[in-house]
């Protein structure tokens, strides 16, 4: 009885379980002026993340130092931000070619929660704690919990034990920052490397947190691993000169980014990306700069895969 008081006390603080009083007559309206009210508190969301930028940089950078260090970022959620952790990392490869590895999600609950909601699993503090064992965390990685009220368990046990073991840790939350520093929070506040709190403020139905909670978890994973992929050398302009072309789409997508950053014609374009392995920005070095593939291998191995880079040792040399 005293552990569900506690809990109620905690829910009862925070931002995302509050009545949103500008919505509290929604059951009454027609279905366009639903969907404009929506819209209205979908619109705040920006401006809240936007607050929360230097953060989200700072979490950024821990990521770019464990990636360049063979490290991994790893997301833990339940429910909806773990689906939303799993989503972001599921994209990595296709988009900038990384190893499935490099970037993972974690969801309470395991693969089954994907596809259908299994609430109670997040109230497991040591599952989530086994969960990041059995991954083999260490110092190089980067653990990130995604979690809208910051004292789900199963995240909270995740992200104290990586801490534990000598991992950096960020914690994705949708409540004001304040929240970290009540006594009740002090052990998950005592994990965090990097807190990114966008105060998103009371849903638009109380406590469905999967609304604006998810639409500005969403908006920071893909800050963050976009951001990441950048700085490791994976984009070139705006380019995503690293996808694999594992589809038909990704294929023609990938001569149409060559033809772009080149302007070489279809057919040239084709036949150097046969020469160059498939590897779009091993193409736009081999076109721009005029030389064989293995020498623009080279020069994007010594560049450590920036291709900008790449095109000027062409020109300093």
């Amino acid at each position: 009885m005293k552990k569900s008081q506690e809990l109620f006390n905690q829910l009862r603080i925070l931002a995302t379980e509050q009545i949103n009083s500008r919505t509290q007559n929604i059951d009454t309206l027609d279905t366009i002026d639903i969907i404009g009210l929506i819209n209205k508190e979908d619109a705040r969301v920006a401006g809240a993340v936007r607050k929360e930028l230097p953060a989200i940089a700072e979490a950024i950078e821990l990521v770019v130092k464990a990636f360049k260090k063979g490290g991994r970022l790893i997301y833990v959620g339940a429910g909806t931000s773990g689906r939303l952790g799993i989503l972001d990392a599921s994209e990595c490869p296709p988009t900038y070619g990384t190893d499935p590895g490099m970037v993972q999600g974690i969801i309470a609950g395991g693969k089954e929660a994907v596809f259908r909601s299994r609430e109670g699993v997040e109230d497991n503090a040591g599952k989530g704690a086994d969960e990041i064992r059995r991954l083999g965390v260490s110092v190089k990685d980067v653990v990130c919990g995604i979690a809208a009220s910051f004292r789900t368990p199963f995240v909270a046990g995740a992200v104290q034990e990586a801490k534990r073991l000598g991992a950096k840790t960020v914690f994705i939350t949708t409540n004001p920052r304040s929240i970290l520093e009540l006594s009740g929070f002090s052990e998950i506040r005592n994990a965090i490397n990097v807190a990114i709190c966008p105060n998103v403020g009371p849903e638009v139905i109380m406590g469905s947190t999967r609304m604006k909670a998810g639409t500005a978890q969403k908006m920071i994973l893909n800050m963050m691993t976009t951001a990441a992929m950048i700085k490791m050398g994976k984009v070139y302009g705006n380019f995503m000169v690293d996808l694999r072309m594992n589809s038909r789409k990704l294929e023609e997508r990938a001569k149409r980014i060559v033809m772009l950053s080149t302007g070489a014609d279809y057919s040239t374009t084709s036949k150097t990306l046969r020469r160059a392995g498939g590897q779009a920005k091993t193409a736009i070095v081999m076109l721009q700069s005029g030389v064989s593939a293995a020498e623009a291998r080279r020069r994007l191995k010594t560049t450590h895969g920036f291709v900008r880079q790449a095109l000027n040792e062409g020109e300093l040399t």
